[in-house]
């Protein structure tokens, strides 16, 4: 699957986003009750951010299985019925990933050429954080769907959750 280093490597990345947002936030809240100025990039700057982070928050959730499920009812189910569960919902996922990929492609292409109003930030970097999302939890699944198929992935797995029924 994914190596432990590079979700490593994202976790620590998230944790300097969000300090380096915490710093502009705070930091412009300082100088604007306090002395009347501001840093100008902070919201844009901030906003950006923040897009990154929730979407680079989202991978590292899909690798720990993080995301909300129906683990409880799912569970409830024979393993047979927990296995396709698990298969159709990696599939339909697997869908949604490729069409955000795909509309997302596009939207970086064209908006490579737009500048952000203050930082001068190309919009298609921006935009570019849902298009590593989608690329990468499409890569999981690519390989939670395989596992599947090919009978490598233990019952324990099938249920990305804590909750397990007995079989």
């Amino acid at each position: 699957m994914v190596p432990k280093v590079a979700i490593r490597a994202i976790e620590w990345l998230l944790v300097a986003l969000l300090g380096v947002m915490v710093v502009l936030v705070f930091g412009n809240v300082v100088l604007r009750y306090g002395f009347n100025s501001g840093i100008v990039m902070s919201e844009e700057v901030s906003r950006f951010l923040f897009m990154w982070l929730t979407l680079l928050g989202a991978l590292v959730a899909m690798h720990d299985g993080a995301h909300l499920g129906m683990a409880s009812v799912v569970a409830r189910l024979p393993l047979a019925g927990r296995r396709i569960c698990r298969f159709v919902a990696d599939g339909l996922t697997l869908a949604c990933c490729g069409l955000l990929a795909h509309g997302t492609w596009k939207q970086v292409v064209l908006a490579m050429d737009d500048r952000a109003p203050v930082t001068g930030v190309p919009m298609g970097v921006v935009f570019s954080a849902l298009l590593v999302c989608s690329v990468g939890i499409s890569l999981m699944l690519v390989h939670s769907l395989w596992r599947q198929a090919s009978g490598a992935m233990p019952a324990a797995d099938v249920v990305p959750s804590a909750v397990h029924a007995t079989e």
